[in-house]
């Protein structure tokens, strides 16, 4: 056998591209109310406030006025764009054409960043006045304490969910064509499984089961999302802030979709094609007292 054989082995490369594990686009977006926008900033709703009913005193005084309060919500838009490179000589390597997979990589990257604006949105600060040069913060009166309906810091409980709704239905948020949304984490989902209330089968029969296939997926008329972004919420050591909140207190408004572009950079040697994504969004809190921060422990 001659020794120079091993030379004219052929090294084969995986015809198969597998993304690693990864949140697949968004899992908010169809949460949140939606809109298109142009310009530098937008309002998506002009708010009135809440009057109430004058009791006359006297016949035929003069007619008074009643002025019912008003503001306004502004959203801003951000730019995003993810560029690729993919190498001319190991596109034909892979022998298979990568770029689908790369734009599905970069999209799915693009759904998680919608998810990102609408968690920051949810519990951060939004603009509002004629402008938009107000901040508005959640009030605390809109949060649940991580300590709440224990005697030290706890994570996700029945009794933080009911708090949490108890706020919401003071609130007056109507909650038969309002449907209510909480991304949790893994780490939340698995406080729930300890709680009785959750994996009690008196809990789980009839058309809308708490759990199934062991996700939980509704309970106390509140929707769960699982998404890992919404650990991103810190706000203390060890502890998350995951907001529960009404489908029309939440708004994502969008400048430019998700766009994709396989093209060739003739610029650079080897002449690579690149997968370029890009989106414009941006994301807002419409109304303080549609929205809930439940704080958990993650110790």
């Amino acid at each position: 056998m001659s020794l120079n054989l091993p030379s004219h082995y052929v090294m084969q490369f995986a015809t198969n591209i597998q993304l690693l594990l990864q949140q697949k686009g968004s899992r908010l977006k169809s949460t949140v109310t939606s809109d298109t926008y142009v310009g530098k900033q937008a309002s998506p709703v002009d708010q009135i406030g809440k009057i109430e009913m004058q009791t006359v005193v006297n016949r035929f005084s003069p007619m008074g006025r009643v002025d019912a309060p008003v503001d306004r919500r502004w959203v801003f838009p951000t730019d995003y764009d993810l560029p690729q490179l993919i190498d001319s000589f190991d596109k034909l390597r892979l022998l298979t054409d990568p770029n689908s997979k790369y734009v599905e990589n970069a999209v799915n990257a693009a759904g998680r960043q919608f998810d990102r604006l609408i968690l920051a949105a949810a519990v951060g600060t939004a603009k509002t006045g004629e402008q938009g040069g107000t901040s508005t913060v959640l009030p605390s009166a809109q949060k649940v304490a991580v300590g709440f309906g224990a005697a030290s810091n706890t994570g996700l409980t029945v009794a933080k969910l009911r708090e949490a709704k108890k706020i919401l239905m003071k609130a007056d948020v109507d909650l038969e064509s309002d449907e209510l949304f909480l991304p949790v984490g893994g780490t939340q989902h698995d406080n729930l499984l300890a709680e009785v209330q959750i994996i009690s089968s008196e809990f789980n029969g009839g058309d809308a089961p708490v759990l199934k296939e062991g996700k939980i997926m509704r309970f106390l008329g509140v929707n769960f999302i699982h998404t890992e972004l919404s650990q991103a919420n810190i706000i203390d050591s060890n502890v998350v802030g995951l907001p529960v909140y009404a489908k029309s207190g939440m708004h994502l408004g969008i400048w430019d979709e998700v766009a994709t572009d396989i093209s060739k950079r003739t610029d650079l040697q080897g002449l690579p094609w690149q997968a370029y994504v890009t989106m414009t969004a941006g994301a807002t809190r419409l109304e303080e007292a549609k929205v809930v921060q439940i704080a958990c422990s993650i110790a």
